[in-house]
């Protein structure tokens, strides 16, 4: 089999309500989608949705990544070699995490449909039956979030993830006023995206909140601190996860020696794709790490990807894919049974992707040959 074309999309997908966390108010999420087409007449579809403050890239260089580096790399190989793919990419081009993995999930979903099995067979076969959802709440006031979550109880989630990492003292009142209101038979997780910047600031915040029953705090500190994860980890009670720290195996590695994090969360966008993020579960699961597989807020392409790994692997406890369900209009139908998430059977990554939605969305596209 060999690649013939790669067709990009320069998306912007609209949101419900708007999504506020600690750097970033987004009021659509901006994402490419590729479409790659083989000599054999199988598609596959792949998604890239970039946060600049994350991994260095943006929307358009994501795009221009793909159609000038990336694209012409590609034409002519063999996507089911999914190995010789991820060396031929770095070889073109230096880190870029969201843009090869809109190639990588095109070429699982290729050779999941090449060989007729759903994309977890390929990795590892299913593990899970199904995952329960945790609800994400974006910064507002106290009251407001509070009744956010209580509205998602109402509609049967049990699992709750409070965006903060403005002042402490507005964070502390946030946390508080959710779990007055939802009472304390529902998990909440604190997501802080390095707002609280420094180990001094973020252990001053979460000594308030040791007794409030957090389930975990997730990147209180800049990316790259992990000594001041390290030491955060070590002076609370509540679990530290890591995230934008975590991006590929030198970072899993170094959270590892340094005992940084009780749970990380992987994300395809953040090191690669499906297969890197293969790699690192194995790696975690080795340090008895548990692990996440987290979002950028991607379309059903990049959710359901993100689903794969997820079932499939024993170390992966929880799940954050909700993207499609903050969109009022998505490409494709992924099947959400609210407050669960259940893959379907079909091959590849068991996602239709329609057409007529995604041509209207785009903003601009380009084809390689």
């Amino acid at each position: 089999m060999q690649i013939t074309a790669i067709h990009l999309y320069a998306v912007q997908f609209p949101l419900k309500e708007p999504f506020v966390i600690s750097y970033h108010a987004y009021h659509t999420m901006p994402a490419v989608i590729l479409k790659m087409e083989t000599d054999e007449g199988i598609t596959g579809y792949g998604e890239g949705v970039p946060d600049e403050h994350v991994t260095g890239e943006t929307w358009e260089s994501v795009f221009y990544t793909l159609k000038n580096t990336l694209g012409p790399a590609l034409i002519g190989q063999n996507p089911l070699e999914i190995e010789k793919i991820h060396d031929r990419m770095n070889q073109a081009i230096y880190a870029a995490p969201t843009s090869k993995a809109a190639v990588d999930i095109a070429c699982f979903d290729l050779t999941g449909k090449k060989w007729g099995m759903p994309v977890y067979q390929l990795i590892g076969g299913r593990y899970h039956e199904k995952f329960p959802l945790a609800y994400t709440l974006s910064i507002d006031s106290p009251d407001a979030m509070a009744e956010q979550a209580l509205k998602m109880k109402k509609q049967g989630y049990r699992f709750l993830k409070i965006k903060v990492g403005t002042s402490i003292e507005e964070d502390v009142e946030r946390i508080k006023a959710v779990r007055s209101r939802v009472g304390n038979d529902i998990a909440i997780r604190v997501d802080v995206n390095q707002g609280w910047k420094t180990s001094t600031i973020a252990l001053k915040a979460l000594k308030q909140l040791e007794e409030w029953q957090i389930d975990w705090v997730e990147q209180p500190v800049a990316a790259d601190d992990i000594d001041g994860l390290a030491e955060i980890r070590a002076k609370t009670v509540i679990p530290v996860m890591i995230d934008e720290g975590l991006k590929g195996t030198r970072e899993m590695r170094e959270t590892i020696q340094k005992r940084a994090a009780d749970k990380v969360n992987i994300k395809l966008m953040k090191c690669g794709g499906i297969y890197p993020a293969v790699k690192l579960a194995h790696q975690a699961e080795l340090a008895g790490i548990e692990c996440q597989i987290g979002s950028m807020v991607e379309s059903s392409v990049g959710s359901a990807a993100g689903f794969h790994v997820a079932f499939s692997k024993k170390v992966i406890t929880s799940v954050e894919l909700t993207g499609p369900l903050k969109f009022s209009k998505d490409i494709g139908h992924l099947a959400y049974d609210v407050p669960f998430i259940s893959l379907p059977e079909k091959p590849g990554l068991g996602v239709e992707v329609n057409e007529e939605t995604l041509e209207e969305l785009t903003a601009f596209q380009e084809t390689i040959r």
